[in-house]
């Protein structure tokens, strides 16, 4: 699809989830010149910096013509690089599989602290599930699992594909799950058998408890940090009776549904909003070292206006508050 004329015109897509930021830019057609996947290790500010800081060293060129954010931690990346589009990660997740995969019937997510699922009718989305109470099955379960088990996560899903009598665990609950996984540990089950298990326990969670009995239709996509893991795919293709696609950008679909918005929002004269103290377009490499290089900060206190106590959250770059969220009656919104 052509968003826009202008071969140098370049639009960025950043997702700050709760574990990991990831980054996109894709050109006029929508084509992915580059992508980041950067842990956040509890900061997300200094995570989106370091992803604008490898863009700025990547050597890529064009003029950004406009910036969207997405995941939970959205509004907190747009305050800091001011992006001029805001959306849901569902949204997002769903407008790049519809772009990759126009055909898709049901899009499979599993990220740091949650799991969702898409569903499709003629290439468009009619409903989703989310599961963000229970974090069994999602990446920072796995992360833990793997270092426990002393198994690169890299490696986690070759080692279950090796298994030939996957044991049996409890994958309804991550506390019951990491408890049945220890006590099978200590009677001697191999490693790989325990890695298989825990695969097959945590695809039935994921069918019963996100997808809640909603036909799976093809052609399905599984996206999200987890899709690389090879026992993962395997035992949730077992489960459902479908093959799964893994698309090229799994890791990085919300950041890049982000910029095919950014993209369209372009065309209707909604750009780059500019931290820089300009909204005319700019290098790339010169506006990503820029954002990289803010100072940017982030500070929380307690209203005592009236009895609610709101607790505000301040985001301040190169010492100018940007952003406040939090006041129920609208008082500090910054204008």
């Amino acid at each position: 699809m052509l968003f826009s004329p202008r071969t140098q015109d370049r639009f960025i897509g950043v997702d700050v989830g709760s574990v990991t930021t990831k980054l996109v830019v894709i050109d006029g057609t929508g084509h992915v010149l580059l992508e980041e996947y950067i842990r956040n290790n509890g900061s997300p500010i200094e995570a989106v910096q370091d992803a604008f800081g490898r863009l700025a060293s990547s050597g890529l060129d064009g003029n950004l013509a406009g910036i969207g954010t997405t995941g939970s931690g959205r509004f907190l990346a747009a305050a800091i690089v001011g992006a001029g589009v805001i959306k849901n990660e569902i949204s997002c997740h769903a407008r790049a599989a519809r772009e990759a995969y126009p055909d898709v019937g049901t899009v499979i997510d599993i990220g740091g602290q949650d799991s969702k699922i898409i569903f499709f009718k003629d290439g468009y989305p009619v409903g989703f599930n989310m599961n963000t109470i229970c974090a069994a099955g999602t990446g920072s379960f796995l992360d833990h699992q793997a270092s426990r088990l002393g198994i690169p996560i890299e490696e986690f899903g070759e080692w279950a594909l090796r298994s030939r009598s996957p044991a049996r665990i409890a994958g309804r609950c991550g506390v019951f799950a990491e408890s049945d996984l220890i006590h099978k540990q200590q009677l001697g089950y191999r490693k790989e058998d325990l890695i298989a298990g825990l695969c097959e326990a945590l695809a039935t969670n994921y069918v019963v408890n996100v997808a809640r009995g909603h036909p799976i239709r093809s052609l399905v996509l599984f996206q999200g940090g987890v899709a690389a893991n090879k026992g993962m795919k395997k035992a949730l293709e077992d489960k459902i009776g479908l093959d799964i696609i893994v698309p090229p950008h799994f890791k990085v679909m919300g950041a890049l549904g982000a910029a095919l918005y950014a993209a369209e929002a372009s065309s209707s004269g909604v750009v780059y909003r500019g931290r820089c103290g300009k909204d005319s377009k700019l290098p790339v490499k010169e506006t990503a070292s820029r954002i990289s290089s803010f100072s940017a900060s982030s500070k929380g206190f307690i209203c005592g206006g009236c009895a609610n106590s709101c607790e505000i959250q301040e985001i301040s770059v190169n010492g100018k508050i940007v952003a406040r969220w939090g006041s129920k009656c609208g008082k500090w919104e910054v204008t």
